[in-house]
């Protein structure tokens, strides 16, 4: 028996500013991207089955773009008659029962099974059993799912098991509404052929458990992803359980530390023609920064340095020395007197504290601006 596992797929996505040629997101149009390469590599593998662990969607009521894509995508399965399994995650389930589910839309399609009602759910067919705890909001309501799916096991056909939550560490996403399945129920994955996670976006094993996998996000949502590799499992349910993540190709993706003890700006443009930056994501971090040396150094700046990227991220952290310095209590109204007081010590000399304290002062006038916009 093939299977496909995939999740976290988030359509409807979108951060940055950047749109493209047809007027869309930037990153929503990649999340797109990558859910399409899944569902053609599937087309080509043609699995016996596939399973998606949650989070289908961003948010509990996407957009017409995102519902109108995720529809055309699963009927290319359901036109090829691979029957598919699809659970709701936290991102997908409305945080009140008035709400209606938004996997209530694939019921539409022929060979889709979503499961969304916040209640343990069996889908059977002739050689597998699929066991479905889609994300509750409820700790009661979750745990009885638990304890149903415990009593549920069926001799004689594979048992699958499908759950949106974190195993094995509490709170790992640090999400609202986050499920983190009772460590003390464990056990009852040890009967299962394989337990399917989705919720935690790496690809890996839990733990001990050697058939509990989770598949990972099709795409990156933050810089904490950036050197994950990204895809879908393929699952081979034979005499020996074997798993295997198949890759996609994303956007290119950086994240670059810098100490600031000097030639910043040099290590950055060394680092620009270094690395292919076009279209990239772009994460740096100047560490061991002085005060003097961040007002020094602007992010349009660092920015102009990577022209073709498609977004750089700019993260500053202050030497422990200076940042006690910074962080002293210093009356709002003597906050402008206070920097240039600062500079003038700091500086080498008259010159340079001129250029640095005519920076603050044109700051602190944006500033003052919007407080009377406001």
């Amino acid at each position: 028996m093939r299977l496909i596992h995939f999740s976290d797929t988030h359509l409807g996505f979108n951060d940055l500013d950047a749109i493209n040629e047809a007027g869309i997101n930037q990153r929503e149009a990649d999340f797109y991207d990558a859910f399409a390469q899944v569902i053609d590599a599937i087309l080509l593998e043609k699995p016996n089955y596939v399973i998606h662990t949650g989070d289908l969607f961003h948010r509990p009521h996407p957009s017409n773009r995102a519902i109108s894509f995720a529809l055309t995508q699963l009927k290319r399965l359901s036109s090829a008659q691979i029957k598919t399994i699809i659970i709701a995650g936290n991102h997908s389930t409305p945080r009140t029962r008035s709400a209606s589910p938004i996997l209530l839309a694939l019921h539409t399609l022929d060979y889709v099974y979503p499961v969304f009602e916040e209640a343990y759910e069996k889908v059977e067919f002739e050689d597998v059993v699929f066991h479905c705890i889609p994300h509750i909001n409820d700790e009661m309501a979750n745990l009885k799912a638990i304890e149903l799916c415990e009593n549920s096991l069926v001799v004689g056909k594979r048992n699958i098991m499908m759950l949106h939550c974190s195993v094995g560490q509490k709170y790992i996403m640090e999400e609202y509404g986050e499920r983190v399945y009772p460590h003390e129920k464990e056990s009852l994955f040890s009967q299962m052929d394989y337990v399917a996670l989705g919720h935690w976006h790496g690809f890996g094993k839990v733990g001990k458990h050697s058939n509990v996998y989770y598949a990972g996000s099709t795409e990156r949502t933050s810089s904490a992803d950036v050197r994950i590799d990204k895809g879908y499992v393929s699952i081979e349910l034979n005499d020996a359980l074997q798993i295997s993540l198949q890759t996609i190709t994303l956007r290119p993706s950086y994240r670059l530390t810098i100490d600031a003890a000097k030639d910043i700006i040099l290590k950055l443009e060394a680092y620009a023609q270094k690395e292919d930056m076009k279209g990239a994501l772009l994460y740096i971090t100047l560490e061991n920064l002085t005060i003097t040396q961040s007002i020094d150094i602007a992010n349009s700046d660092i920015e102009d340095i990577f022209p073709t990227a498609l977004s750089v991220q700019i993260q500053r952290k202050f030497a422990q020395s200076e940042s006690a310095i910074a962080s002293e209590s210093v009356n709002a109204a003597s906050l402008q007197e206070y920097f240039s007081a600062f500079l003038k010590e700091q500086s080498s000399d008259e010159s340079e504290f001129e250029r640095l304290n005519s920076k603050v002062t044109e700051l602190f006038a944006q500033y003052d601006e919007v407080n009377d916009d406001a």
